[in-house]
């Protein structure tokens, strides 16, 4: 497991080894939605999850 810092509240969040860049997760302690980023060189961070909404074709 890896510690991330949470970058909406600071708060740290474990995020298992085999986690995939672009998996979601929620924090625990301030309920944010969180998506992983793993860049080229295999640095992981997290960062606050766009929102999405439905489109129903209108």
């Amino acid at each position: 497991m890896r510690k991330l810092e949470c970058p909406i509240c600071g708060g740290l969040m474990s995020i298992p080894d085999d986690a995939m860049s672009g998996e979601l997760f929620e924090h625990d302690e301030c309920g944010g939605q969180l998506e992983l980023e793993i860049d080229e060189v295999g640095n992981y961070k997290l960062k606050q999850a766009e929102e999405v909404s439905e489109d129903w074709g209108q």
